[in-house]
């Protein structure tokens, strides 16, 4: 999607090891950044990770052995018109044997300086169609859930139009994986439309420069509130594949 919507894009792909403990491999993965004259900078990071020890975000689960895996997406588009976007999804088990507890979350939010009804619309709909066919998929229920998640409380604001974002979904059958895979394929679908409609766009120098600002409330809420962020790092992973997503020109 990226190639094609920026095709002289400058890539750099690199993979990653998470340090090993006493000797033996914690996992690892692979970050895919591009920056060009379309896509200012967009990364891809894939990671498979696991330890002794589960980093303490849920206390329930705190100390035990675990594996998670996942795929995530942060777009910041040159235009000013075009929005920023973001997507991830995960698999996690914690525990062994018996009381291992198997979970998938993630989801996907907009967030553009210029709001369109067309684009939001679209990105929600997106969405919808592929929560409606899996047992575990709620659209409306997942809609909330972020809304509530992607708000700033020292902003007193929302971060953007929303999307979806779902937690500690419990896999019991082979099945309940393919929500994930639809809400990876449908949200890339319904960016790339977006950012076809809205790249080439003329804009002025005003509106780049509150472009600037309101990344600003995109940092603040990964550095300050973002779960994934602080996984990552409580995780030991890598931190230049954790900070990709923060943009990259940002004015205060």
């Amino acid at each position: 999607m990226f190639k094609a919507i920026d095709p002289l894009g400058d890539w750099s792909i690199k993979s990653w090891n998470k340090a090993e403990l006493n000797g033996s491999p914690q996992g690892g993965g692979v970050m895919s950044v591009v920056r060009g004259a379309v896509l200012e900078k967009s990364a891809v990071n894939m990671s498979v990770v696991w330890g002794p020890s589960y980093p303490s975000i849920e206390r329930e689960y705190s100390g035990q052995p675990y594996l998670a895996a996942g795929v995530s997406l942060i777009s910041h588009p040159y235009n000013p018109e075009a929005p920023i976007a973001h997507m991830n999804i995960r698999i996690l088990k914690v525990g062994e044997g018996d009381k291992a507890v198997f979970w998938i979350g993630g989801g996907g939010d907009l967030t553009p300086m210029q709001r369109y009804s067309e684009d939001t619309d679209h990105f929600h709909a997106a969405f919808k169609s592929a929560c409606e066919n899996h047992r575990l998929g709620d659209y409306p229920k997942f809609k909330q859930w972020c809304d509530e998640y992607f708000y700033i409380p020292h902003r007193g604001e929302t971060r953007g139009v929303g999307g979806i974002f779902f937690d500690y979904l419990k896999v019991e059958q082979a099945d309940d994986l393919a929500l994930l895979l639809e809400v990876g394929q449908h949200f890339a679908r319904a960016y790339g439309e977006i950012l076809i409609r809205r790249v080439q766009t003329p804009f002025t120098a005003e509106l780049k420069d509150k472009q600037l600002h309101w990344r600003g409330r995109y940092a603040e809420f990964n550095l300050v509130h973002d779960r994934g962020t602080r996984f990552g790092l409580m995780s030991g992973g890598n931190i230049e594949a954790i900070f990709a997503s923060l943009p990259p020109v940002v004015k205060w």
